[in-house]
């Protein structure tokens, strides 16, 4: 890919999508807290943390043939943080009411469309 594009990796940070050259879903303990994905940028030495999952940083990149839909990378996101919420007692159901609401009409668009 010789594309000049700018992929955003959360909080600020942008690299250019043909110096990517891996992905890695952070799991675990290690992910949670804005630490979702390791990505591997050609002329740095460690790995930057996305605070976006590698499927979203994919799709920037012009790869959306190889992941699943968003609609899919949405739900299991707001299934983690519903977890997370719930096992801190904190859980917030017009947050997630509203969340659920738009993943289920962009789906229903989808399948319309």
């Amino acid at each position: 890919m010789t594309s000049t594009r700018m992929v955003a990796l959360g909080f600020g940070t942008f690299v250019r999508a043909d110096r990517i050259f891996a992905l890695e879903r952070i799991t675990g303990e290690e992910r949670g807290d804005r630490r979702r994905t390791r990505v591997w940028v050609e002329g740095v030495a460690e790995p930057l943390i996305a605070s976006r999952t590698e499927t979203t940083i994919l799709r920037d990149m012009g790869q959306g043939a190889a992941v699943a839909a968003p609609e899919l990378d949405e739900a299991l996101d707001l299934a983690e943080r519903l977890a997370t919420a719930a096992e801190a007692g904190r859980v917030d159901l017009n947050d997630l009411g509203r969340r659920a609401r738009r993943i289920l009409a962009s789906t229903t668009r989808a399948e319309q469309g």
